[in-house]
């Protein structure tokens, strides 16, 4: 069969079973990579949540005390290294196997973690994000690759949106459990995550590769020289000419650079500018709570009278890990191009509604509106690349998922933390104003410029953190990101109806020549 007729029977809608069919037809295998994803993602995001805070927290408080430009060097890096190496090592986990590159890569991120937890600087914590960064590009092919292998076209939609789920139950407990150990100290969260990671071990002791049998037979013809195989690179350079890949990267690279910034920026966004005070005072009266139970999962402070900036965050993976089958059982009703575009109008208008208002309220609906447009979104993407991607290559396309979040990630990852230090940072809009008063603030250390100027004011926190809201272009980092969400919804339409045409003229092609 021809490469052309290959990708016509990929492209192609595939009627999906029910939900619940498609949930009971799911098997073991399924369900081990999902328990295997979320204690990655339970380690993973116990880090990457709050690393925005830890970087930017002022070293008195145990942080690193850096500006925001500092930050965005280690999320670019982070990104690159992250985003670029699966590229390579789902070629690598195709040919060698799925379960020896899922435990190369626990080993490194092991080492990841405890690098962050001994050397607290600029260069331990970057060098900690690369090695992590590196375990986490190596491990997710080998999953991803078997997701797709140990499902197929009637059950895939609810599978990716059960895994993605499932996923969610660790990037929610993660930053809750970190919440509260980095008030006690912030080692802590990277020794936890460390020792976290390493359960991984105990479950690949479960884990069995779909269809090892095949590539072990593959393997052999390669060794024999029956089959024929070039190098990694120039098979992976071959892939991505294809055309309905290479559109798909370039335009899904926008979603990313839009997303990622919910998470790079809003941690400091809601740090600096949102009282969550307001809305524990509406749930739990003016004393607050002193329910441990209330404070873990709201990811409070521990005097139980405001949430972190976490805790907001996490509105996000509460809502995935609770209902994601349910929007992606809907989804499966359309075609993946039109659930991506559609996730991303909801993603890029809930980053606008959050540029327009610091009202810890309005927060909550604009995150549930981002969880909403990212379910629809984020799922369908590994869907559709397992789907066209060739049987032997299953790893390497879903590895090639990681170019539009290479792409969109490393642009944002410098220019998200950029464009907050110059319009929207806290710190440095105090700075301004106490050098503008006069002040010296050259020996003021990194995230103490706001409680000096309180000092020298007079004004209460709250007061001068209103004024100063109303005074500057606050929401302009979240303008942009919105701008780009919008022009990338456009560019998934007009791409949707590109390959839809594009598919059915192949089967007539297929079905004249027949």
């Amino acid at each position: 069969m021809s490469d052309q007729n290959t990708h016509t029977t990929t492209i192609k809608d595939v009627k999906q079973l029910g939900t619940f069919a498609a949930i009971g037809s799911l098997s073991y295998v399924f369900w081990i990579c999902g328990g295997m994803e979320m204690i990655e993602r339970l380690a993973y995001y116990g880090v990457r949540s709050l690393s925005s805070l830890y970087a930017t927290d002022s070293a008195a408080n145990g942080g690193l005390g850096l500006i925001e430009s500092d930050l965005g060097i280690i999320f670019m890096v982070w990104a690159l290294i992250q985003t670029f190496v699966p590229v390579l090592s789902g070629g690598l986990s195709d040919r060698y196997g799925y379960k020896e590159t899922i435990f190369a890569s626990t080993v490194i991120k092991i080492l990841g973690y405890l690098l962050m937890a001994f050397i607290p600087t600029f260069w331990g914590f970057l060098f900690g994000a690369a090695i992590l960064a590196l375990g986490t590009g190596i491990f997710k092919p080998g999953i991803q690759g078997t997701i797709v292998k140990s499902t197929n076209r009637t059950n895939s939609s609810i599978a990716w949106g059960v895994f993605y789920q499932t996923v969610n139950i660790g990037a929610f407990l993660g930053p809750l459990i970190s919440a509260q150990l980095r008030q006690l100290e912030w080692q802590y969260v990277f020794f936890a995550c460390a020792a976290i990671i390493s359960l991984n071990f105990l479950m690949l002791l479960t884990y069995r590769e779909e269809d090892k049998e095949e590539r072990l037979t593959y393997r052999a013809k390669v060794a024999s020289g029956e089959v024929k195989e070039e190098s990694l690179w120039v098979d992976s350079l071959r892939e991505l000419k294809n055309p309905i890949l290479l559109w798909y990267v370039f335009i899904f690279s926008g979603f990313w650079f839009m997303l990622m910034a919910f998470w790079d920026v809003g941690p400091l966004y809601f740090r600096d500018w949102v009282d969550t005070s307001v809305m524990v005072r509406d749930l739990f009266g003016t004393q607050g709570t002193e329910s441990s139970i209330a404070i873990f999962f709201l990811g409070m402070a521990q005097d139980g009278k405001s949430i972190n900036p976490e805790g907001l965050v996490n509105i996000n993976a509460g809502l995935i890990m609770t209902i994601c089958f349910l929007v992606t059982g809907w989804s499966a009703r359309i075609r993946a191009t039109s659930s991506m575009a559609l996730g991303t109008f909801l993603a890029s208008a809930a980053l606008l509604l959050i540029g327009s208002f610091s009202f810890v309220w309005v927060m909550v609906s604009a995150i549930i509106i981002f969880s909403f447009g990212e379910m629809l979104s984020s799922p369908k993407c590994s869907e559709y690349l397992g789907n066209i991607a060739p049987s032997q290559k299953k790893a390497m396309y879903l590895g090639f998922s990681q170019l539009p979040i290479g792409v969109g990630w490393i642009a944002e990852s410098f220019l998200g933390p950029y464009l907050y230090g110059q319009y929207s940072s806290k710190d440095n809009i105090s700075r301004q104003m106490l050098t503008d008063a006069g002040t010296d603030v050259s020996n003021l250390p990194i995230g103490e410029a706001f409680t000096k100027l309180v000092e020298v004011t007079g004004q209460t926190a709250e007061v001068l953190t209103a004024n100063m809201y109303a005074s500057h272009n606050i929401g302009t980092v979240w303008y942009v990101m919105g701008a780009v969400g919008l022009i990338t919804t456009f560019g998934l339409i007009v791409y949707g109806k590109w390959t839809y045409r594009f598919a059915m003229e192949i089967e007539k092609e297929a079905l004249a020549s027949a």
